[in-house]
This record gives structure tokens, C-alpha cells and sequence, in this order.
């Protein structure tokens, strides 16, 4: 009879409404990745490689994020030296000759580790970044009563520029972009002094000519100039082009599920991966495109309310870096299928192909689970903790 009662426990205290939404989102990933790659299916096969891979990640996240829900957040939080350690230690094996590698067109660029032979890759930065937000959240809530000193801001900014630095020297930019937004975020929400955002936006801009010449490859300049002058660059934009003109045959209801044009014959590229709107755009029109951004901003949301429930400062502020990652990169993502933003190379959660990023991703959902489960209820007013010191 105790079995049964803490069996209805643990399901009374799951957060259902936030694992059925990934659920959804990524069984609709799934079947967009299938429609993208049915072009690539050989022998026979009733799924491509890419969609194997997703599904098998999914389920193996699902029931990952069930089992790091089992494990108490606060415990979690208390591993974070190790955590920080792993995740360094992570980042830097790709530097070991012969371990890190990356697209053959980019021999300079590494991202993976390869798993034994097997053809499988795994990309450590997927992991660092729930492990990035897991220590930061804890650095912020150690320093919480000292956030004035700059000695501090400090250091907060060495912690956040570590996993920046690390990931653009693999040749990593978008992975950079989305551990720069998290750390912005976290730190926002910890209740910095707006000055110092704007000071730090100053730097940056004042960075930006030697982030230009010193930084980009010639490749990534002409993606940003390709924007500006797409008659000139019409061979580095190709991708872009093709991905829009999918969006538009799409209109308002799509051609059809495995009917689009430049979907099945293979004309967007990575249209499985970086390119997955335009295969929704296309196929399930806007309708489609509304339908898998509602369910991507309900996921944010959910993530949000949870932190706004947290009874720990810094179990809030995991929350809110979980919320950044996902809502930044469905902005970025959604962006570059638009023209609006360059190609950089950055996913749309639940539903670009992928094994580390779909499974690395409920490990972070996972962790929010932990926090719903074991944090019990607790009001914040607002996102910025400004009386974090006092929480």
C-alpha cells in the first residue's frame, strides 16, 4: 500500500503539463525530420538515419528527464564544483588531436566527439550549456548579497566567458551566441545593475570591427553581407533563398505532409537540421508554422513559471537560463529561415535532427522537473530577484 501511495506521489508531483508539451513538440520535430529526409531513406528502410537518431534521443531524453526529475534539485546544485569540472574538462577534449572533429569542409572547425566507430557524434557543448546553467545559477546565488562589487561582476563575467571562449575556439559561433545570451539572461534576472549592461554593451560594440576582421571566417562575413546585398552573394545565400521560397509555396495550409516541393526534392539544405521551419513552412504552411512556435513559446513559458515558483533564488535562475536557451534559439533559428539573420548554425529545439542537442535538451527539462518536484510553492514578483540577497 506504501509502494502505491509514493508511486501516486511521484505522479502527483510531476510537472505533466511541461513533459507533454517537449513530448509534443518533439513528436512533431520527429515527423518533420522524417517528411525532410524521406529522400535520403535506402535499402528499403522505413526511416532515415536522421530520424532514427532523433526518435531513439527522444525517447532515451524523455525517460532521462523522468529519472533526473527522481533526483532532488537541491542535490543537483550541490555537484555544481563537479559539474563546472566535467563540463570544462568536456570542452577541452575536443582540442586533443585526433578526438575533436568537425564538417570536412571545415577542418578547422571542432565540434563532435566521435563514439567508438559507431558513425554516431556527440557535441559536448549541448551538454555544457545545461551544465553552464546549473553553476552560473549557483555562482549568482553565492555572491548574491556582494552583486555591487565589481570584483564580483568580475568574475561572474570570467565564469560566463569560459564555456564563450572554449566554444569559439572549437569554431562553435552559434553554441557562443547562445551561452552569451544565457549569461546576459541569468544576469539580468539576478538583479545587476542595468548600468552595467550598458557598459557592457558598449564593449561590445566597440568589439565588433575586431570580432570582424580577426574572427569570422570569409565564409561568415559573406553570410552577413549576403543579407545586405544578396545579388552579389546569390552562391552563400542559395540555402536561405531556396528556404524561403519553400516558406512561401507553403501559403496558409501547406502543400501537404511529405508534399512539399523543395522539401522532397532535396532543394533546402539542411532542411532536417538548421533549415526544419521551412520543412514546416512548406509542408503544413502557416498554420503549421504557428502551430510549432506556440508550442515552443508554451514550453518557455511553462519553464518560466516554474522558476517564478521556486523557493531558491538559484533554482529560479536555472530556469530562466533553460527558458533563454530555448526561447534564443528558436529566435535565432526562426530568424535565419526568414533572411532575417545569417546562417550560424543554431537549432530549433525539439525539432531539428540531432542527438546531443534532443537529448542534452531533456536533461535541461529533466532538471526543471527536479525543481518543480522538490521546490514546493513559492511566489516571485517579478523576473529581476532584487531582493535577492534577502530571498
Amino acid at each position: 500500500m506504501l509502494k502505491k501511495n509514493r508511486f501516486g506521489e511521484l505522479l502527483r508531483e510531476t510537472d505533466w503539463i511541461l513533459l507533454l508539451l517537449c513530448a509534443a513538440a518533439s513528436a512533431f520535430g520527429v515527423l518533420m525530420v522524417h517528411s525532410a529526409t524521406i529522400v535520403d531513406i535506402e535499402g528499403g528502410a522505413p526511416f532515415s538515419r536522421d530520424t532514427r537518431t532523433m526518435l531513439l534521443a527522444v525517447l532515451m531524453g524523455l525517460a532521462v528527464a523522468v529519472g533526473v526529475s527522481l533526483i532532488d534539485f537541491h542535490l543537483i546544485s550541490r555537484l555544481y564544483p563537479l559539474i563546472g569540472a566535467v563540463s570544462l574538462l568536456m570542452m577541452l577534449v575536443l582540442f586533443i588531436p585526433g578526438v575533436g572533429v568537425g564538417p570536412a569542409e571545415r577542418p578547422d572547425v571542432k565540434t563532435w566527439i566521435s563514439i567508438g566507430g559507431s558513425g554516431l557524434y556527440f557535441q559536448p557543448s549541448e551538454l555544457v550549456k545545461i551544465g553552464f546553467v546549473i553553476t552560473f545559477g549557483m555562482h549568482l546565488e553565492t555572491v548574491s548579497d556582494r552583486l555591487k562589487e565589481i570584483r564580483q561582476l568580475i568574475l561572474l563575467c570570467v565564469h560566463g566567458m569560459i564555456p564563450v571562449g572554449l566554444v569559439i575556439l572549437s569554431g562553435d559561433l552559434g553554441s557562443a551566441l547562445v551561452f552569451m545570451a544565457v549569461f546576459i539572461a541569468m544576469m539580468f534576472c539576478a538583479g545587476v545593475q542595468l548600468r552595467y549592461f550598458f557598459i557592457g554593451a558598449a564593449a561590445v560594440i566597440a568589439a565588433i570591427p575586431g570580432v570582424w576582421y580577426f574572427l569570422f571566417s570569409n565564409t561568415q562575413k559573406e553570410r552577413f553581407l549576403g543579407l545586405l546585398y544578396p545579388d552579389l552573394y546569390e552562391d552563400i545565400m542559395y540555402q536561405q533563398n531556396y528556404g524561403m521560397e519553400a516558406i512561401r509555396h507553403g501559403g496558409l495550409l501547406g502543400q501537404g505532409l511529405f508534399k512539399g516541393t523543395y522539401t522532397q526534392a532535396g532543394l533546402v539544405p539542411e532542411s532536417e537540421n538548421d533549415m526544419i521551419f521551412t520543412c514546416v513552412g512548406e509542408e503544413l504552411g502557416l498554420i503549421g508554422c504557428v502551430a510549432c512556435l506556440l508550442l515552443l513559446l508554451a514550453i518557455s513559458v511553462r519553464i518560466i513559471l516554474v522558476g517564478r515558483k521556486s523557493l531558491l533564488p538559484s533554482a529560479a535562475l536555472m530556469c530562466y537560463g533553460m527558458a533563454t536557451i530555448v526561447s534564443f534559439q528558436v529566435i535565432v533559428n526562426v530568424g535565419m529561415c526568414l533572411k532575417i539573420l545569417p546562417v550560424i548554425g543554431i537549432t530549433l529545439p525539439f525539432f531539428s535532427a540531432g542527438g546531443s542537442s534532443n537529448l542534452c535538451l531533456y536533461i535541461g527539462v529533466g532538471l526543471i522537473l527536479s525543481i518543480y518536484r522538490f521546490n514546493g510553492d513559492g511566489d516571485v514578483v517579478n523576473l529581476r530577484l532584487t531582493d535577492f540577497g534577502e530571498a
